[in-house]
């Protein structure tokens, strides 16, 4: 005869579902099925909290909405871990992420950019001798990559 799962939690548990559960002590979280710890980590360890939701649906030991009822979390945000999980496994949350690099105001465009308005040239000029939108070259100015000429601000 199969022996029978009696999942007993103590009163400091929060219950995900009837065999799921958590409880934070010492700044850590612990997860539990009955008395048997499953995963814990730091309670700021957002990697490893998005890991272990995705891995509780993904083994279909909990679903999506008893995940987002008992954490708070938007549906859309366990959908992508989900997808996450299953395309890189666990070790895809671990990933640095990659730094996107200019495309257009590389460092010889803002240098070639800066020689032109130093030389007294406006905005709108540079742009078009550099083959830019003159928003981009305006938005490299306000986030202060580039100096524009005092005396053509007034103009």
């Amino acid at each position: 005869m199969p022996q029978m799962l009696l999942p007993i939690f103590t009163t400091e548990v929060t219950l995900i579902n009837p065999l799921i559960g958590f409880a934070k002590r010492d700044g850590r979280v612990y997860y539990f099925n009955g008395q048997m710890p499953i995963f814990v980590h730091d309670e700021g360890d957002l990697n490893s909290f998005k890991m272990f939701m995705a891995q509780l649906f993904v083994t279909g030991n909990a679903t999506q909405s008893e995940i987002n009822k008992v954490f708070g979390l938007n549906p859309i945000n366990m959908k992508r871990w989900s997808k996450r999980y299953r395309e890189g496994g666990p070790g895809a949350f671990y990933q640095r992420e990659i730094k996107r690099t200019p495309r257009v105001m590389t460092p010889e465009v803002i240098d070639t950019a800066q020689a032109l308005l130093d030389e007294a040239h406006t905005g709108k000029e540079v742009a078009e001798k550099l083959g830019l939108k003159a928003n981009t070259l305006y938005k490299a100015i306000r986030e202060g990559k580039l100096r524009q000429n005092n005396d053509l601000k007034k103009k």
